[in-house]
């Protein structure tokens, strides 16, 4: 598993840099570098990549490595495609303490629901394998089993969704803060909402009715393609107040 070694090294080296980076648009900003929808895509990168590792090196996943390390690098390459050279100043009723911890929480959720996602499209192609009676690898090599797999989906689900709420909380704090009221119904917060009780509803559903394996997996990708229209398509649509950027 040499090659193995060698991707999530690459991936950890280019997660130390990207940190590198965001931290000179953190100064330079004067706050979390997240003033367009780009860099919004960037800061989802660096913490896809970062989290991803973290999962990679504590569970011993390194498969995990080959669906972390395209996501990471579509959404790079697509936060630097539309990159503007232009400094970019945040508005003064964005320069508070609420935006790293608003910004951060809400990433972060995104950032489990895409590591659901990857584990989830691991678990498919592995069971398919085994039902075709094809070895899927050896279990030294990076291969959890189907039971683990599973697990580890249920856990990234949890946490995503926790992260979701607190995001969510704490944007309608600051929005109170802010302007006076905890909700306006803009297509971001709509859009939040909804994403919110999509995952709510499956997590429920692993509960109380039973529901894992091959249907978890599968209602999971139904969730994440939910979940990258919504970001994708109303970030650059109807950003409203939250400018493109948060979630």
């Amino acid at each position: 598993m040499r090659a193995t070694g060698y991707a999530v090294a690459t991936l950890g080296v280019g997660a130390v840099f990207h940190a590198l980076d965001l931290a000179a648009r953190g100064i330079q900003a004067g706050n979390i570098p997240v003033a367009n929808f780009a860099q919004a895509l960037s800061f989802l990168a660096w913490l896809t990549a970062l989290v991803g590792l973290v999962l990679i090196v504590r569970l011993r996943m390194s498969v995990i490595g080959a669906f972390v390390a395209p996501v990471a690098t579509v959404a790079l390459s697509a936060a630097s495609l539309t990159m503007t050279s232009a400094r970019l100043v945040l508005p003064d009723a964005l320069r508070s303490v609420w935006l790293p911890i608003h910004v951060t929480l809400a990433i972060l959720g995104y950032t489990m629901f895409v590591l659901a996602a990857s584990v989830s499209i691991v678990y498919l192609a592995f069971e398919s394998r085994l039902k075709a009676k094809r070895p899927a690898g050896p279990v030294e090599g990076g291969v959890p089993s189907l039971e683990k797999l599973d697990r580890i989906n249920y856990h990234l689900l949890g946490w995503g969704f926790l992260m979701l709420s607190l995001a969510i909380a704490s944007g309608a704090v600051w929005a109170d803060a802010t302007w006076g009221h905890f909700w306006s119904w803009e297509p971001i917060e709509s859009w939040s909402l909804v994403v919110w009780i999509l995952y709510a509803g499956l997590l429920e559903s692993r509960l109380t009715v039973g529901w894992r394996g091959r249907r978890a997996a599968a209602l999971t990708l139904v969730l994440f393609t939910v979940l990258v229209g919504s970001f994708v398509g109303v970030n650059l649509i109807f950003p409203g107040k939250h400018g493109g950027n948060f979630g």
